[in-house]
C-alpha cells in the first residue's frame, strides 16, 4: 500500500508543504509502507496524479492536504477507483466537508487516526462530468462565492470582509435568475434565487442549510428559492445558513431526491465543493458507494448506518 499527501502549495494563504513533510516523515519513521508527498502544480493536477498512481499500485490511501478545493481534485481523482481511498487532512483554518462530523471533525487533523483509519463508501455528486462530495448550488449563493477573489485585494478588504464586499454588489445586481429546474416532485421555469443539492452539510465557509444530510444514505436534500426580494432574502438567508429552512416551507423549499436538472438562459456559474464552473445546462444526479473515504480510527459517525 502507498500512501500519497497531496499538498496545494497555495491553500489558506501560506504554503505547508514543509510542514507536511515533516509530519509524514515523523508517522513513516516506524512504518514499513512507502509515502510520497505531492506538491501540485495547476487546478485539477492532484486529479492526474491520483489516476497515475492508482494505475501502478495495488492500494493507494490519498491525503488532501488543504482545504475544500484540494479535497475536491482528490475525490475527482480518487472516484469509481476499487484501489483508492481519500480523506481531507485539513492545513489551513477549515472545512466545510469536516464540519459535518461534528465534535469528531479535528479527528481528520490527527494524522495517526488517519492512518489508522478504515475505509467506507460514501456516494458522490456528478455535476457534468465533475465529481462533487460535499454541496453544489446556483444563484446568488454561488455568484457570491465566485466572485470574492476579485474583492479581495482591495484595500482593507480581507477573509470576511471580501466575502461580504462580493455580497453586496451582486445583491444590488438583482437577487434572481431565470431559470428552469427539475427535481423530484418539482419542476418551474421562473426566476430563482437559489438551488441547491446536499450530500454534505456545510458550506461557505459554514452555511449550514442541512441538518441532516449525510454521504452514505442514497439521498440528496434539494433546497429551492423561488423568485424573491431583496428584502425578502435578507430576512430569511439566516434560517437557510442555520438549517432552519424547513420552518419557512412558503419561502424555502425542501426536497429530497437523487438527479436535478437546471437550464439557464445564459452561462451561469455552479458552486462544486467551493469551486467554480460555468455552464448553460447543470445535470447532477447521485453516484451511490463512488468513493472510498478513509474514516479516521476513533470516529462513530458512520456506525449506526447499517451498511
Amino acid at each position: 500500500m502507498k500512501h500519497l499527501f497531496i499538498v496545494n502549495p497555495t491553500a489558506g494563504g501560506k504554503d505547508k508543504s514543509i510542514a507536511v513533510s515533516r509530519m509524514a516523515r515523523a508517522a513513516f519513521e516506524n512504518r514499513e509502507e512507502e509515502y510520497e508527498v505531492y506538491i501540485t502544480k495547476a487546478p485539477m493536477d492532484a486529479a492526474e496524479k491520483i489516476r497515475t498512481e492508482a494505475a501502478c499500485c495495488d492500494h493507494l490511501r490519498v491525503y488532501a492536504c488543504g482545504g475544500d478545493g484540494t479535497f475536491n481534485e482528490c475525490v475527482c481523482g480518487a472516484a469509481q477507483l476499487d484501489n483508492v481511498a481519500a480523506t481531507p487532512f485539513p492545513t489551513g483554518t477549515g472545512n466545510d466537508f469536516c464540519r459535518m462530523f461534528g465534535k469528531e471533525k479535528d479527528l481528520f487533523r490527527d494524522l495517526e487516526a488517519l492512518l489508522n483509519g478504515t475505509e467506507y463508501p460514501i456516494d458522490l455528486i456528478d455535476c457534468n462530468g465533475r465529481w462533487c462530495v460535499n454541496i453544489c448550488s446556483v444563484g446568488i449563493d454561488a455568484r457570491i462565492g465566485s466572485d470574492v477573489h476579485r474583492y479581495s485585494g482591495l484595500p482593507l478588504v480581507h477573509g470576511t470582509g471580501a466575502y461580504i464586499v462580493s455580497a453586496v454588489a451582486n445583491i444590488l445586481k438583482g437577487v434572481n435568475r431565470s431559470m428552469r429546474v427539475e427535481a423530484d416532485g418539482y419542476a418551474a421555469e421562473q426566476p430563482h434565487a437559489l438551488v441547491c443539492a446536499c450530500n454534505g452539510r456545510y458550506y461557505g465557509g459554514g452555511f449550514n442549510p442541512s441538518l441532516h444530510a449525510r454521504p452514505d444514505d442514497g439521498i440528496l436534500d434539494f433546497y429551492i428559492v423561488p423568485g424573491v426580494s431583496m428584502p425578502t432574502l435578507v430576512r430569511y438567508f439566516g434560517a437557510y445558513a442555520t438549517g432552519k429552512a424547513d420552518r419557512y416551507p412558503r419561502v424555502i423549499r425542501h426536497l429530497q431526491g437523487d438527479h436535478l436538472h437546471i437550464e439557464f438562459e445564459e452561462e451561469s456559474v455552479v458552486n462544486v465543493d467551493g469551486e467554480a464552473i460555468y455552464a448553460k445546462t447543470v445535470d447532477l444526479r447521485l453516484v451511490p458507494r463512488a468513493m472510498r473515504l478513509i474514516v479516521p480510527a476513533g470516529m462513530g459517525f458512520f456506525e449506526d448506518s447499517g451498511r
